[in-house]
């Protein structure tokens, strides 16, 4: 096992106040290391350094910016195999997911956000004349909008990837100007230290990146309340999300909330059927199903019902249940054993509602360590269900039938949430009309796919603001306007 972990703070690594706690695998159940516990003033002193570097940091040319950014990407680039075996261990990710999706991520958003510092921060507005008045002579008055940092951003990121969502934030960020602290999710934030560490090897200055951690509420709660906190970047369950926003509220912070989604997956009668059940497939698999994109509601018109859910149960049954490390493994562990108690008490409740379980809903019988979930299907189930309106955040797919297309548009708008809804179709034209009457933040139409510079975020309770690509770097930023006589 490795030297407990210290805290990053103002360019420093830190003894915890509070000491440290352990960071278990959840495949193995084994310890990986031990995570600092820091204390409410450990917080406010990186909020503090934060703060301090902020004054300089901010007026850093943005092609100092952008080279430490690209310098971070090659150190996180150089060392991907040690990083993903860590991101792995911490996260129950599976190895392709790990290298793949993890670290290589992290490393491609820090190159993305060196060609983000770069971007023009001005425009220029249309003179506008104004006749003389109270305000003063006659005169054609130009205008200039232009991008500021925030400030002192705080970050607080989710388990399911320790790589991708922590460098969505802190790179943006630091693109943009501003200097930020860092507090991972409790149960896998070894992988953020590290990152750290490339930052500071890159040249970022001492306080522009704070890392604090810890197990108790009180180091979250911190990093939100800091009187030296600007805005808050919150990925995580919709609950703590509202409970943020009300604390940012009180000080007027700045936010940017990606919370939870119930994606629905619209599969209408002229849809591929192979690929949605692939697109679809994907909750299973894809950090077993701790992912808040996942299309995990599927409504499915009658026609291709009986198919859909055939094809879809036999999907299942190829896909290999097991220990990530291992070569062939598609199913990997949940994060813990209170989220796999979480998920299982949503698969029991699903029977008592009276959904129809296909497959299956039970441990893995082999599997005797680890926090492991069979993915489970549920078919002929209602939209009043509560594993159809609550976010299970697991290998858990739910199947409603529909039919006709008003009905299933009404189906799917009837959720708490709307961050990525699906829609299969044969006839494009109707797919985009579809699309247009869903309420969510994105739709993939005949795909699960993303585009990397289209904006991301929820309507309704799945979140306020957008990000990535350039939109990343307005989210960061506070207009301000600078008119003029001319």
């Amino acid at each position: 096992m490795t030297h407990p972990q210290r805290l990053f703070i103002g360019g420093e690594w830190v003894e915890p106040d509070g000491g440290h706690y352990e960071v278990l695998n959840p495949a193995t159940e084994e310890v990986v290391g031990l995570a600092p516990e820091a204390s409410r003033d450990q917080v406010y002193a990186a909020a503090d350094a934060a703060r301090e570097a902020f004054r300089t940091w901010s007026r850093t040319a943005p092609e100092e910016r952008a080279r430490i950014l690209d310098a971070a990407a090659d150190v996180i680039h150089g060392e991907s195999e040690p990083y993903a075996l860590l991101a792995r261990a911490e996260s129950g990710a599976t190895t392709a997911t790990a290298r793949g999706m993890q670290v290589a991520v992290g490393a491609a958003r820090f190159r993305r956000y060196a060609k983000g510092a770069l971007e023009p921060v001005e425009q220029g507005l249309p003179p506008q004349i104004n006749a003389a008045g109270p305000m003063g002579r006659a005169g054609v008055f130009g205008a200039l909008a232009v991008r500021r940092p925030v400030g002192v951003v705080t970050c607080i990121t989710s388990y399911n990837n320790p790589w991708a969502n922590p460098a969505g934030k802190v790179a943006p960020a630091l693109a943009m100007g501003n200097t930020v602290v860092v507090k991972p999710a409790p149960q896998d934030p070894l992988s953020v230290y590290r990152m750290a560490e490339a930052l500071a090897e890159a040249g970022a200055p001492p306080g522009v990146v704070n890392v604090v951690t810890g197990s108790a509420p009180t180091v979250g709660e911190a990093a939100v309340d800091s009187p030296e906190v600007d805005m808050v970047s919150f990925t995580g369950s919709t609950a703590v999300g509202q409970r943020i926003a009300e604390v940012c509220g009180r000080g007027m912070k700045r936010q940017l909330m990606e919370l939870g989604g119930k994606g629905a997956a619209l599969v209408f009668d002229d849809a591929d059927v192979d690929s949605a059940v692939m697109g679809i497939g994907t909750t299973f698999s894809f950090y077993s199903g701790q992912i808040c994109t996942a299309p995990t509601r599927v409504i499915a018109q009658r026609g291709i019902y009986d198919l859909l859910i055939e094809k879809l149960s036999g999907y299942l049954t190829h896909m290999k249940v097991g220990d990530p490390a291992e070569q062939g493994t598609v199913v990997g562990p949940v994060i813990s054993a209170a989220h796999r108690d979480r998920v299982e008490s949503y698969i029991e409740l699903g029977k008592k509602e009276g959904a129809r379980l296909v497959a299956g809903g039970e441990r893995p019988a082999s599997l005797d360590r680890g926090f492991y979930v069979a993915p489970t299907l549920f078919a002929d189930c209602t939209n009043d269900m509560r594993v159809v309106r609550e976010e299970i955040f697991g290998p858990v797919v739910v199947v409603v039938p529909f039919d006709d297309e008003e009905e299933g548009v009404a189906l799917a708008n009837d959720s708490d949430y709307g961050l990525i809804d699906y829609v299969w179709s044969g006839d494009v034209a109707r797919a985009f009309r579809v699309a247009g009457q869903l309420r969510a933040g994105g739709v993939g139409v005949n795909t699960i796919g993303r585009n990397m510079e289209a904006p991301f975020g929820g309507f309704k309770k799945s979140g306020v603001g957008r990000d990535v690509g350039s939109y990343a770097l307005h989210a960061y930023s506070e207009l301000q306007s600078i008119v003029w006589p001319g």
